[in-house]
């Protein structure tokens, strides 16, 4: 018996049996000699499976586990504002594995080859985006926030070109589903309102499945799909998360958070904060995500125009009707997150100006964001803070709560340790110079563990040097 049969993957690939407009059947290009990198022995065991008895020769491509039906994926998307015919140019969805527990999980590898898609790409990708991505989506798990995992890297024994020759790597990527915006634009631009009618079924019961049996059941998943993005933007800003890169094919009807290419986390408070080498104009800068959510999630309801009403005006009223909600959505869940890294228990009128005038301060003093709140201390004499502070002391003291249980919710809600660029960096460049995983797997302890506070973690909590060159981030491709 093979390795990759006793692994324990069970595929169930409902994906693969929707209108085949939506992807091609495509085998991962075979590579010349996979290594493992790293295995993610946790995430491993709560799917399911036995990590050692998956080879590297799984998470390269060069098998196919049982029950797989690999296909690549076909999307569009508006990047930068720019709506362009896409696809999966260097990624193979290998198929859907059932858990124990039964959920459904996409097991896809990234930078498994060209496919029908890739256009004048490789399909390949470089070891230290892989890492990056490994790193940035465990940190986020640990944090909380709905996020794809990495389940595995692995080398290829080849050389991929970006500016200059990389070992070539691959990752492979579990998510709720790989269904995005851009997905429903895909088939938008074809005008295939059937195959429309089909996926927009397909993601209710496979993401939304309290949907079942409403009366309006495209409003309703537009609806549901808009609170949910609404929630994960707020929860990025909450943490000092850039995503980067925005686009539409970016974002998932899930509601996880896909694509670490460009992504970092913000030192000093700035809303104008930008490290993505290709974002000149800052369209995805740390103040403006919201306001891109609601842009993409207006292309989304776009798409759904035919599924709203048989009359296109009246599609169109309705569309716009429901986007109507997400400003309110996203401050009611941005302003509870802040109430909480406040120490705050219940919601009094003032408060959304309470934490304005906090992060003004912030922003005037160019203060660490992660830092900021972590050190909060409403026991303390802060006169840094000035009058603030005594705002938010009496704002503490007309709630029921103890000081000692704000102290304790906020403890929960602002981590003490974050992926900081510059330690991000240190454990890529000596994973990929030297073969050194050391400080990778330190940073990764580190982070499993975001909201301890252990005097060992300190270098960890520390912002980059005085002096350190402006961080730009790049993307893999």
């Amino acid at each position: 018996m093979s390795a990759s049969t006793q692994a324990g993957w069970r595929f169930d690939n409902s994906y693969a049996r929707l209108p085949e407009v939506l992807f091609a059947r495509q085998n991962p290009v075979s590579v010349a000699k996979p290594t493992l990198v790293i295995c993610n022995q946790k995430l491993a065991t709560s799917m399911g499976l036995d990590s050692g008895a998956i080879d590297a020769e799984v998470f390269a491509g060069n098998v196919i586990p049982p029950g797989a039906e690999p296909i690549a994926q076909a999307y569009a998307g508006h990047q930068y504002g720019h709506f362009t015919m896409l696809g999966d140019g260097r990624a193979i969805l290998l198929g859907e594995h059932l858990t124990p527990a039964g959920v459904r999980l996409d097991v896809q590898l990234k930078g498994s080859g060209r496919t029908p898609f890739s256009r004048r790409g490789d399909g390949r990708a470089a070891l230290g985006p892989m890492l990056r991505e490994y790193i940035i989506s465990e940190a986020m798990h640990a944090m909380g926030i709905p996020t794809t995992r990495s389940l595995a890297v692995v080398t290829t024994g080849e050389t991929v070109y970006r500016d200059t020759g990389l070992p070539g790597a691959v990752l492979t990527r579990i998510a709720a589903s790989h269904i995005r915006v851009g997905t429903f634009e895909y088939l938008a631009a074809t005008k295939n309102v059937e195959a429309l009618r089909s996926l927009a079924d397909h993601t209710r019961q496979r993401h939304y499945p309290e949907l079942t049996g409403d009366a309006e059941p495209h409003r309703a998943l537009l609806e549901a799909v808009i609170d949910r993005q609404a929630a994960l933007i707020a929860r990025w800003m909450l943490v000092g998360f850039i995503h980067g890169v925005m686009n539409t094919d970016n974002m998932a009807l899930s509601g996880e958070t896909i694509d670490y290419g460009p992504c970092a986390f913000m030192d000093a408070y700035d809303p104008e904060t930008v490290f993505s080498s290709i974002d000149r104009q800052g369209r995805y800068a740390y103040g403006n995500q919201a306001r891109i959510a609601h842009w993409n999630l207006a292309r989304l309801a776009e798409t759904f125009v035919p599924l709203l009403d048989d009359d296109e005006t009246r599609g169109v009223e309705i569309a716009k009707e429901i986007l109507g909600i997400f400003p309110d959505r996203f401050e009611s869940h941005w302003l509870g997150g802040m109430r909480e890294k406040l120490g705050l228990f219940n919601a009094e009128s003032e408060d959304l100006g309470l934490v304005g005038e906090l992060l003004e301060i912030m922003a005037r003093e160019k203060w660490d964001f992660t830092n900021t709140f972590r050190n909060l201390n409403p026991a303390a004499e802060a006169p840094e803070l000035g009058a603030w502070q005594a705002k938010w002391q009496a704002r503490l003291s007309r709630q029921p709560q103890t000081i000692e249980d704000a102290l304790a919710l906020m403890r929960k809600s602002n981590p003490a340790v974050i992926p900081r660029n510059h330690k991000v960096e240190e454990a890529l460049a000596a994973a990929v110079a030297s073969g050194d995983l050391g400080p990778m797997h330190r940073l990764l302890e580190a982070l499993a563990n975001p909201f301890e506070d252990a005097p060992e973690k300190q270098h960890y909590r520390d912002p980059a040097p005085a002096g350190s060159e402006p961080y730009q981030t790049f993307c893999g491709t």
